[in-house]
């Protein structure tokens, strides 16, 4: 039997059919408008693309055990409803229900970065481990908490939002509407703020020839020209990672997980980011004495995060 996991974007639905132990037997992706309306929701293109898995991994409906679905936003998993997604706007869509009216199999579905964070432990870097948190750091930053093997939802699915911890108060605005949330200054799209407002401040720095090279400041540039030696961008890289340990101090002392993982394409940095990291943070942590080191990593499945953590879902719910 086999599984097959989905991890749904705003532009892109990808998904993968794997065995038990996490082998990609075949993937594919589907593009998206996103345009859904009440008649037409987001059910029919994840349908459609299972149907375009299926035919294209010669696989009989019959042999797949369960789907698991990752999706970004508020999910309901007990109930399998998108209670709330901002990027694309919906609420309450029953996409268990409505995918029942075409597949016969289980099918389970939960937050993005909580299934990443699963995906992690059953098949990546944290296997093995009970207790652990990945923070993905991208365009906003996302969250996923495992306690005890099991994902921490909170109430109705909405919980383990870490991006929307205050660090600052009254700080930097925040796509949420409130002001001084740690995505506000540690996700990859705040590096970008901070990095372009250095480039303006140091006309002669690096970052100013990389970005121009590159076409654009993203969020490598300032971490590239750092590890060149230009010092207006080890100020930069330093000051974004002390953001990034603000909050994982935080949540040291309030989960004190086994692990950190660090997930999103910042997370290519490996140790660059990791052991400053660690540094900060165990300087920060409360009761430094008890228990194990402190680990933070890079998270290990990278582009099929979203297809193995999703598989991971279907796996440990049947």
């Amino acid at each position: 039997m086999y599984y097959i996991g989905i991890d749904v974007g705003g532009m892109s639905i990808k998904a993968g059919v794997t065995d038990k132990d996490g082998n990609v037997l075949h993937k594919t992706t589907l593009v998206t408008k996103g345009e859904y309306t009440k008649e037409y929701t987001i059910s029919r293109d994840i349908h459609a693309l299972i149907v375009k898995l299926l035919q294209e991994s010669n696989i009989a409906e019959s042999q797949i055990a369960a789907i698991g679905i990752g999706q970004a936003g508020s999910i309901d998993s007990a109930r399998g409803i998108i209670n709330y997604w901002n990027n694309i706007p919906m609420k309450n869509v029953h996409v268990v229900e409505e995918l029942h009216a075409w597949h016969s199999c289980p099918i389970f579905i939960d937050n993005d970065a909580n299934v990443a964070a699963l995906g992690e432990c059953v098949f990546g870097a944290a296997k093995g481990f009970d207790n652990v948190l990945l923070i993905t750091l991208g365009t906003g930053v996302g969250s996923g908490i495992i306690i005890d093997g099991k994902i921490y939802r909170g109430e109705y699915g909405a919980g383990a939002e870490a991006g929307h911890m205050g660090i600052v108060m009254d700080g930097e605005p925040c796509t949420c509407g409130r002001r001084g949330c740690w995505e506000a200054y540690a996700s990859v799209s705040a590096l970008i703020r901070q990095t372009k407002a250095a480039m303006a401040a140091h006309p002669e720095s690096q970052m100013n020839a990389i970005a121009a090279q590159m076409g654009e400041v993203n969020g490598i540039t300032s971490f590239k020209a750092a590890r060149a030696g230009d010092r207006a961008a080890q100020e930069v890289v330093a000051q974004y990672i002390r953001y990034v340990a603000e909050g994982l101090i935080s949540l040291q002392n309030i989960f004190r997980p086994q692990m950190f993982l660090i997930g999103g394409g910042i997370s290519k940095e490996g140790e660059y980011l990791t052991a400053p990291l660690e540094k900060l943070v165990y300087e920060g942590m409360f009761d430094k004495e008890t228990g194990d080191p402190l680990k933070i990593r890079p998270a290990a499945l990278h582009n099929d995060a979203g297809i193995l953590g999703a598989a991971a879902l279907a796996i440990k719910s049947v």
